[in-house]
């Protein structure tokens, strides 16, 4: 009823008024895709993992951002590997008026003989530009060699595995690491499920994200793999040893011989025996390496696989005007700690310090794109183009140092307002009149030599005369406030969480100058508890994790968000178990803190 009520007024609209309405928007349509146009399409390929067993399939993830191409790209055959084409999905976002649209492609690829598979490089035409992904590597293994050892686990219900992708990496590497929990498929349930944190000296890890299940058969039995995988990266090199992660659950297994209830026939109510069972795994260790000698200059410290991307607008200013270029670092590595240098070509600009942003396309945060904006001023008219920008990263696969180089810009830059001599145009000296020798006898001189003035021109009595009125003012405004702040315990409660949040901030940075791990996380989860505590007007020692999905996530607030709240949580209750030893560590989660503040005291109350 309501769709064919609408399409009648439609119908009923005068053509004229339509055509109003459609010049009406065209101007705000085109203001919404300028941005969009003027960042370029970027391609970003992806596995899941890069080492399988045979038969076992592995997620291939394309993500198009800024352009898509039209149909799903066609992938290369291989031999003795299986391509499936899983789907697609979009998002669009809009952030400080520039808007990003992202369409992701998923393959799965399988091989179905051990070996290695190099997947060459995906060549996409978007928007009759070729985009191009780097080559990847997949490796396929025997599956008794992918999973635990076959010998007496076949009576085992449970078990647990630590699977590094390699035991030999650089300082500043970033790889995955996957904790395998092998549950039999007799075990009806798991519940009460532990996991330690991972835990060594030397090793920084992210947080922890459940994967997929998958099956998997070791014998003639037939277990569910469970993933838990989590981010690592060195950060001294040296042998180090990955200590053992401990896994405590509470198994539901079914009761043989029980007759069944005629009152359910399918058992759903039924409750089985239940069985506590602690797995652990090996310690394992990891050799990690120094970045080798012969770095460039312009290097700063970024290791990985990365792609630069530039542009810069606008291209015709005046001297003094400002121009904001923004570039792209997109690729696998460090995010966070890849930077944007500034080479000295640029001497004749003024610069400033650039703004950035890392939007992580996997949930491990182990690849994406770092958004950096920058604004140059040109200090006179004879600059012609804007220097070529260099990054210089290490790649660890092909063990050596690369770099990028961005062409120059083209640009035009015109005089200013003032001309080469400095004066303005058109400007003349005026003479000063003479001096007067003979001075007026005054008939009525006064004591100060000159004119008296009445008191009610003068500002000082004005201003004397005011004092009363402002202070009347200034007390009635307190009284007020005062007042208002009594019949409103939410204001009130307002403030005095902003006053805790601004004092709480500069304790962190004395807590973690004094390395005091276990003040600085219980101080993070008091703040958490405050800020939450007011916008949703509970309690404060209410507050725990899991008031993320049961109030903040039916509220449709950004996901980027609620997994950084998530993520905070995590490191305070890890905190307890693997307190953060160095400055630099606990530094690194002042700005985290900072953000997530300031987007719950944004979020509506």
């Amino acid at each position: 009823m309501r769709d064919s009520s609408l399409q009648n007024s439609i119908q009923s609209c005068r053509p004229k008024y339509f055509g109003r309405a459609v010049l009406f928007l065209l101007p705000w349509i085109a203001l919404a895709i300028a941005p969009t146009a003027l960042l370029a399409a970027t391609l970003t390929a992806t596995l899941d993992r890069d080492t399988v067993a045979v038969g076992e399939g592995a997620t291939l993830t394309l993500v198009f951002e800024g352009g898509a191409p039209k149909n799903p790209p066609p992938l290369p055959r291989l031999q003795n590997l299986r391509v499936t084409y899983s789907g697609q999905s979009s998002q669009f976002s809009w952030v400080n008026g520039q808007s990003t649209s992202t369409v992701t492609h998923t393959y799965v690829l399988t091989p179905v003989q051990p070996g290695d598979f190099s997947i060459p490089p995906i060549m996409v035409d978007v928007d009759g530009k070729t985009l191009s992904s780097p080559a990847i590597l997949l490796k396929a293994v025997r599956a008794a060699a992918a999973q635990p050892d076959a010998a007496g686990a076949e009576s085992q219900l449970a078990l647990l595995k630590l699977v590094l992708p390699k035991k030999q990496i650089y300082v500043g590497e970033i790889i995955p690491i996957e904790l395998q929990l092998y549950v039999r498929d007799s075990v009806q349930n798991i519940q009460q499920f532990q996991m330690s944190p991972f835990n060594a000296d030397g090793l920084a890890f992210g947080k922890t994200v459940q994967g997929g299940q998958r099956q998997a058969r070791i014998g003639n039995a037939s277990f569910s793999v469970v993933p838990f995988q989590a981010a690592l990266m060195a950060v001294k090199t040296g042998t180090l040893k990955l200590e053992p992660v401990d896994f405590s659950m509470v198994m539901v297994l079914p009761v043989s011989g029980r007759q069944r209830d005629p009152f359910d026939p399918f058992g759903m109510f039924q409750r089985g025996d239940q069985r506590r069972a602690t797995l652990s795994t090996e310690a394992a260790t990891v050799e990690v390496l120094p970045l080798p000698d012969g770095a460039p200059a312009e290097f700063s410290g970024a290791v990985g696989n990365f792609s630069l991307n530039l542009t810069a607008a606008p291209t015709e200013v005046a001297v003094g005007d400002p121009i904001t270029i923004k570039a792209q670092i997109t690729g696998r590595g460090a995010l966070d700690a890849v930077t944007l240098p500034v080479p000295a070509t640029w001497q004749d600009f003024k610069t400033y310090p650039p703004n950035s942003k890392v939007q992580a396309t996997d949930a491990l945060g182990l690849q994406g794109t770092k958004h950096f904006e920058l604004v140059a001023v040109p200090q006179n008219a004879e600059i012609k183009q804007l220097p070529p920008l260099v990054f210089t990263f290490f790649d660890p696969e092909q063990k050596a140092y690369r770099t990028l180089t961005q062409p120059a810009i083209a640009i035009q830059v015109r005089p200013g307002a003032t001309s080469a001599s400095g004066s303005l145009v058109g400007s003349k000296t005026e003479t000063p009149p003479p001096a007067q020798d003979i001075v007026t006898i005054k008939l009525r001189p006064s004591r100060s030599g000159g004119a008296s003035r009445p008191l009610i021109t003068r500002p000082l009595f004005w201003a004397v005369q005011s004092l009363p009125v402002l202070a009347w003012v200034t007390l009635l405004v307190r009284r007020r406030r005062a007042e208002s702040l009594a019949n409103n315990p939410r204001l009130r409660r307002q403030r005095q969480v902003a006053q805790f949040v601004t004092q709480s901030l500069k304790d962190l940075q004395t807590h973690a100058e004094e390395k005091n791990s276990a003040d600085f996380f219980a101080l993070v989860f008091r703040l958490l508890q405050e800020q939450l505590g007011e916008r949703l007007d509970l309690p404060a020692s209410s507050i725990t994790e899991a008031v993320v999905e049961e109030r903040l996530q039916p509220r449709g607030l950004p996901a980027p968000m609620l997994a950084r709240l998530h993520e905070l949580f995590q490191a305070c209750n890890l905190a307890r178990y693997a307190p953060v030893k160095s400055t630099q560590e606990l530094k690194a989660f002042i700005p985290r803190i900072e953000t997530a503040l300031r987007e719950m005291q944004e979020m509506k109350s």
